[in-house]
């Protein structure tokens, strides 16, 4: 009776593990689809391109395009089958998976259903179970990793020479550039790209996003850079992004990455309105010191950095620099001071001097000019537990020009998410935060 116990209990197990086992096997062949439909439209795009860009030029030079044009559509007929049939292969692999799956269930709900005198066949399909190898699960391509033709084409084609021609137009099985990461910021996504082609050499990049997947993309940058924080994203909305290279000494951009989506549930930064002494911008991300003789530290409106998080900022104008001035985080607001050079508090000063809970460093940074980014980085480094709860050390990096500075800040509190601040003795200080 107990061996017949066990064998029941391994033949649920298989069950379940098949069923499992089906489930993911049905999750890669949605993705496969997903991978399928990208090579086959993406191949049937690049045919109406090409097409539709020949048509326009048959009218004078209707044979040498026909041929052209034959050459090329054979080129994306050749990507595509040599593409589709490993996808093909995968496919029908995961398709046995899943008729081997749903035939092993089968004989086990019979094995299971006959519960008199069935030991022998309880004991079959246990052994047929572990023989399948039901953890076994095939890969499926990733989007970015298959092909996504597309086609590039030169407009002003017509007033070039015959000899030409049978170099005009070129088919390729994927962008030159892909997006590798979207990695969420407080009212922002910082999106990171790289070249997936060693032989395109880039001048530069194009990157574009729009919000919920509708209406035109927008250019949210444009430069020689492999990131970029792309600002005023609301949260917990979506958006889509792209990203295209511009070949060196070319004109033309090269075809979109793979579309990638991405959100943010961080809210931006914001200085605290109603200081008399700083004028904010409407976003409330920049913050001017005016000439009003009040002198007070300006805090952020919540407690928005948290550990893990890179916190920037932009001086944008200076003006005269003073000992007590402050840039940095703390635990709390405190009303009645004009400095973030206190207890509870890191900053660094308009001189390049770093404070910590009011005490100045050894160590110096680059004096804050225009121009100058200062960032903060905090990371929680676990010293055990003890009767008191789990303890945590804050170690702070602190970076200003090329130069940075790491310490451990000690707390009696720690609470989850800091106040940032600063505070300027003379008018003409801007101070963007992100």
């Amino acid at each position: 009776m107990a061996e017949m116990s066990g064998l029941l209990h391994e033949a649920e197990e298989s069950m379940a593990a098949a069923r499992s086992y089906r489930g993911e096997l049905r999750l890669r062949l949605r993705g496969l689809s997903e991978a399928r439909r990208q090579v086959q439209e993406s191949a049937a795009l690049t045919r109406d391109a090409l097409r539709l860009h020949f048509q326009d030029m048959m009218a004078s030079l209707s044979r040498m395009l026909d041929a052209r044009l034959t050459a090329l559509l054979q080129e994306v007929d050749a990507i595509e089958r040599q593409n589709i049939k490993p996808l093909d292969d995968c496919q029908k692999l995961l398709e046995l998976g899943v008729t081997t799956a749903e035939g092993l269930l089968r004989e086990g709900e019979v094995a299971v259903s006959c519960t008199n005198n069935n030991q022998e066949n309880l004991s079959n399909f246990t052994n047929k179970a572990l023989q399948i190898q039901l953890d076994s699960l095939p890969e499926v391509p990733a989007l970015v990793e298959v092909p996504c033709l597309s086609a590039q084409l030169d407009d002003t084609f017509l007033s070039m020479a015959r000899d030409h021609i049978s170099k005009h137009g070129a088919v390729t099985s994927r962008p030159p550039v892909q997006i590798e990461e979207l990695k969420e910021r407080p009212g922002g996504i910082l999106v990171r790209w790289c070249k997936v082609d060693d032989d395109f050499v880039a001048q530069d990049y194009r990157l574009q996003y729009r919000k919920n997947s509708c209406g035109p993309f927008e250019d949210a940058y444009v430069g020689t850079e492999c990131e970029f924080i792309v600002l005023h994203i609301t949260p917990h909305v979506e958006y889509e992004f792209r990203v295209c290279a511009r070949g060196d000494g070319r004109q033309e951009w090269s075809p979109w990455s793979v579309l990638q989506s991405g959100q943010t549930s961080l809210i931006p930064h914001e200085w605290s309105p109603g200081l008399e002494a700083y004028s904010l911008s409407s976003r409330r991300n920049i913050a001017l010191r005016n000439d009003s003789p009040q002198h007070a530290v300006l805090y952020s409106r919540n407690a928005t950095y948290c550990p893990g998080q890179t916190l920037t900022f932009r001086v944008e104008t200076s003006g005269s620099s003073d000992r007590r001035d402050s840039i940095g985080v703390c635990v709390e607001k405190l009303g009645g001071l004009d400095s973030l050079q206190r207890d509870g508090a890191v900053c660094i000063g308009s001189s390049g001097s770093v404070y910590v809970n009011g005490k100045e460093m050894t160590n110096q940074l680059p004096p804050v000019s225009p121009g100058s980014s200062i960032t903060f980085d905090m990371e929680l480094i676990s010293l055990g537990v003890t009767s008191e709860g789990p303890q945590l050390r804050r170690r702070v990096t602190i970076g200003c020009g090329n130069r940075e500075v790491v310490f451990d800040w000690q707390l009696e509190q720690s609470p989850d998410s800091l106040y940032f601040g600063c505070s300027f003795f003379h008018s003409g200080w801007k101070v963007l935060v992100f």
